[in-house]
């Protein structure tokens, strides 16, 4: 979770007063470009968040750390890839899409992110039961017979 005070952004053109924001903004910012990689198959969550998703809340800060020194961000990302990528290509991808997000949208320098991967989840494989024909071996013919 990210710190308690908010994040002010500095302006180079004259402005009517200051901009804050709060680093959970940032999280769910990065949280957001992380998941929408290709290969990334969700996002490291807690038991709260499992809890609150049931009800319909999706929380989208889930799986990132923000820490925040200066004007200097580092991010730490916590995935699970899709079974069969190319981790490196995929954590490398994730800290591109992370920084290039957080620099346009906030303007603020990212000093490094680090993406930590938890696992890899496989995809799910459906078997095909034909529901008129449960106790059915391939090996008998229909009448009972050897093939």
């Amino acid at each position: 979770m990210a710190e308690d005070t908010n994040i002010v952004l500095k302006a180079t053109e004259p402005t009517l007063g200051k901009i804050e924001v709060a680093p959970q903004v940032l999280e769910i910012v990065a949280g957001i470009a992380a998941s929408d990689v290709d290969g990334v198959s969700r996002m490291r969550g807690s038991l709260a968040n499992s809890v609150n998703e049931l009800f319909g809340k999706k929380e989208r800060g889930k799986g990132v750390k923000l820490s925040v020194s200066g004007d200097t961000l580092n991010v730490d990302v916590y995935a699970y890839l899709n079974y069969g990528v190319s981790v490196p290509k995929v954590a490398l991808a994730i800290q591109e899409q992370v920084k290039q997000q957080l620099l346009f949208m906030t303007d603020l320098h990212v000093n490094e992110v680090n993406v930590h991967i938890q696992g890899v989840i496989p995809e799910k494989t459906t078997q095909a039961v034909d529901p008129d024909n449960l106790f059915d071996d391939n090996d008998e013919s229909e009448n009972g017979e050897d093939k």
